[in-house]
């Protein structure tokens, strides 16, 4: 997260607030998994405006964001690699484990052998 202007606090608080307010739903797709929001005023613009954040912090991974009916779809997917593919697996969990508090999220990032940094990026240990 060096090159995103948020901290690692603010952006799990968004994620939080995001899926609070918006989320409908949540599945594993055949290359990722994918997040469906409300399409209310605001939401797809909110969505695009995270992923680009997100995206400089974790360059490895892959976005696609779409309107479909009334939900805004984000897609995500990562490189082919075991690390990467863990990360994505705590990305799905993320409207469960944020429900809980912030330590749990950084707790499940460090069992993967992440380390997080003051600034709220992340690296490998």
């Amino acid at each position: 997260m060096t090159t995103a202007p948020d901290t690692e606090d603010e952006r799990l608080a968004e994620y939080r607030r995001l899926f609070s307010e918006v989320l409908v739903g949540r599945e594993r797709t055949e290359t990722g998994i994918r997040f469906r929001f409300h399409a209310n005023p605001g939401v797809e613009a909110w969505v695009c405006d995270l992923a680009a954040r997100e995206k400089a912090c974790c360059a490895f991974f892959a976005f696609e964001i779409s309107v479909v009916g009334q939900e805004v779809v984000w897609d995500m997917a990562v490189v082919d690699n075991d690390m990467a593919r863990a990360i994505l697996d705590q990305f799905y969990e993320l409207p469960v484990t944020l429900a809980n508090n912030f330590d749990d999220v950084r707790d499940r990032f460090a069992d993967l052998g992440l380390e997080v940094i003051s600034q709220g990026s992340v690296r490998l240990s």
